[in-house]
């Protein structure tokens, strides 16, 4: 999970204390110079948001399926598998 997933989950005001502590169990992947650099690289050929782009890029950098509500900002990003759970 992206150190952005974590902050935009446990910012809301909804957060409850068992999404918390589900939240506490992931691991956390905090920005590396490999996330930056792959976050750059998606910035400069696709047009999406800061966060977006770390959280595509932490998922690229660590093998990692991206599963989000939000699958219309992510479906276009080459090496990115997009989940969106309500369709499981």
């Amino acid at each position: 999970m992206s150190i952005i997933n974590r902050i935009e989950v446990l910012g809301h005001s909804s957060a409850t204390e068992g999404l918390a502590s589900f939240i506490d169990t992931a691991i956390i992947h905090h920005l590396s110079e490999e996330i930056i650099e792959q976050t750059i690289a998606l910035r400069k050929i696709i047009k999406i948001k800061l966060p977006d782009a770390i959280i595509a890029a932490t998922a690229i950098t660590h093998g990692h399926r991206l599963i989000t509500r939000n699958v219309r900002d992510f479906k276009n990003i080459a090496g990115l598998e997009v989940i969106d759970p309500y369709q499981i």
